[in-house]
């Protein structure tokens, strides 16, 4: 599909999330796979020392993951999520296309420039990964909140293989406005998402594609199947947010004037004095 349908958008506004369907052909999927294998096996010309990487859990527990820094970790297919995926020329590309530029001018304001909060390669390996419990993508350190996050499937996502569970319309509230991680307590998820018939199941094919809210409620199982789930999660933002902490406000635009570009040498950059807020 080439422009967002009416419809769409208002289910999203709706529910919380609505489907792109499939957006990359077969030889683009097959070079986006390949390209997250390379990284994950240190076999890619790319700049390791700027990518945030995690290796997964070997008990599927989610206290039990590896820590988040920036660095190889070894050559392994165990990784459950690597960041700053916007630095690499071939996922750069996919963020720009025209369809996600529309959705951002939904979202945000028209003529203003789309800033990445993350652009992250997420895994569930084959017969293992690690429970994502339920939770809201909601940072208390941001001046602004990001809404818009692009899923997009590089293996079929089922329910055999830990996909995403969002439960519809819960993007309207916060259930902890003053909480940094927005992950639930036991409690809270007892409370707004026991019900089985309340959720849905975000089962796709691969090289298929699904918006979502960053509000939305949403929580994945482990992989129970013998086929890995890969996926390329972005979030966009409004590029004039600030992080209101004292940290350094250090967020790629790449989308409008300023964005990052893949130059002739095949390696991305960043506009003179720009990319960056």
């Amino acid at each position: 599909m080439d422009h967002l349908t009416d419809e769409q958008w208002e289910q999203f506004e709706r529910d919380g999330y609505t489907f792109l369907g499939k957006l990359l052909d077969d030889e683009q999927l097959a070079a986006l796979q390949k390209r997250m294998d390379d990284i994950m096996m240190g076999e890619a010309d790319v700049d390791y020392d700027r990518m945030m990487m995690q290796l997964d859990s070997d008990t599927g527990n989610y206290a039990d993951v590896g820590e988040q820094t920036r660095g190889h970790k070894g050559p392994t297919l165990n990784y459950r999520k690597i960041e700053d995926l916007e630095w690499d020329p071939r996922f750069l590309e996919y963020m720009q296309r025209p369809l996600f530029r529309e959705i951002c001018a939904r979202a945000y304001d028209e003529d203003t420039p789309v800033g990445c909060f993350r652009a992250m390669f997420v895994n569930k390996p084959a017969s293992g990964g690690t429970v994502l419990p339920w939770h809201q993508d909601r940072w208390t350190f941001l001046d602004r909140d990001p809404q818009v996050t692009i899923w997009t499937a590089l293996d079929p996502a089922t329910r055999e293989n830990g996909c995403v569970r969002i439960i519809p319309g819960s993007h309207r509230e916060l259930v902890n406005p003053d909480q940094l991680s927005g992950f639930l307590t036991e409690e809270q998820a007892e409370q707004h998402c026991s019900d089985s018939e309340k959720a849905v199941d975000i089962v796709l094919e691969a090289g298929e594609v699904c918006l979502l809210h960053n509000w939305s409620l949403h929580s994945s199982d482990v992989n129970r199947s013998e086929q890995s789930r890969r996926a390329f999660s972005a979030c966009y933002m409004d590029a004039r947010t600030q992080n209101t902490d004292g940290r350094p406000t250090e967020y790629s635009v790449v989308l409008g004037e300023g964005a990052l570009s893949v130059s002739d040498t095949g390696k991305v950059e960043a506009p003179a004095g720009l990319g960056a807020s």
